[in-house]
């Protein structure tokens, strides 16, 4: 990992979030140029910063570096409701979600 993929990530992060550099920087408290200078390379957030730039996109860090997620509010609502179902209803969608990936490949 470098300066590259967080400043990429964060700006795929903010482009499907619909929401601008500016904003984003305001809406975390920071300066108008903040994400600007993240997203260009000039600077890496804080361990602290890194954290509050995941709550803002409603991830955690481990998905911020998972490069497999690809449309995280969609998964993360398919987690969610994967966590209300009881063990039959799980079983039940198992064989359905097997189907389904294997269709993809």
């Amino acid at each position: 990992m470098d300066k590259k993929y967080v400043a990429d990530r964060i700006t795929e992060l903010r482009i499907k979030k619909n929401v601008s550099e500016y904003q984003m920087s305001l809406d975390l408290g920071k300066n108008k140029s903040y994400i600007q200078n993240i997203s260009s390379g000039r600077s890496l957030p804080s361990m602290s910063q890194f954290y509050e730039i995941c709550q803002y996109f409603n991830i955690t860090p481990y998905q911020f570096f998972d490069e497999e997620l690809h449309n995280l509010p969609l998964y993360q609502k398919a987690c969610d409701l994967l966590k209300q179902l009881d063990e039959d209803d799980m079983m039940t969608i198992i064989p359905l979600l097997k189907r389904l990936c294997s269709k993809e490949k």
